[in-house]
């Protein structure tokens, strides 16, 4: 084997190795999040179906909207630490669920930089279970985030937001708000 053979090989075997450390980016996160209420889907799903009214969370503080239910609709909730502008991307009264993603990025508000989610209600039992599933990546998408701004943060932040979105639901719909 000659020299340059060699040489050649070690630095595959070499970059081959280091390929998991060169890599960059962030990697999708998830945060999935369910609640059961004492109440049937359809009470439920009456609070919830419009898209423009997010009363029914109390971390939302204002909500202004546009477009009703239509796919396109917008609609931008103002927490305590800023804006989200959200855009529905479909919606279905039948199977109880719609989708949407964040329009605008607002750090402050939230340590992501985008976010799909879907909420749902389905039967369960003599009651409903509320769906809540978020995808997003993390507010910084270099390679080296500031903590505030990495994955657990955004994980953090995006669990939180929702976990208390359907506390507040619940304490709704079962008269306990």
């Amino acid at each position: 084997m000659t020299k340059f053979a060699q040489v050649m090989g070690a630095m595959a075997l070499w970059l081959g190795a280091a390929a998991p450390a060169l890599a960059h980016g962030p990697t999708p996160q998830k945060a999935e999040v369910k609640v059961t209420i004492a109440a049937p889907p359809a009470k439920v799903w009456a609070v919830l179906k419009e898209f423009g009214d997010v009363s029914w969370n109390a971390a939302v503080k204002k909500t202004e909207a546009s477009g009703g239910n239509g796919n396109g609709a917008t609609r931008t909730i103002s927490l305590e630490t800023g804006n989200l502008v959200e855009g529905l991307d479909e919606y279905s009264a039948k199977d109880m669920s719609y989708g949407y993603r964040l329009s605008t990025e607002n750090l402050e508000a939230m340590p992501v930089s985008f976010y799909s989610a879907t909420i749902a209600v389905t039967a369960a039992g003599e009651g409903s279970e509320v769906t809540w599933i978020g995808r997003f990546y993390r507010g910084d998408t270099g390679n080296f985030p500031p903590e505030n701004l990495n994955d657990e943060s955004a994980v953090k932040a995006m669990t939180g937001f929702m976990n208390s979105g359907l506390e507040s639901l619940k304490a709704n719909v079962e008269g306990k708000s």
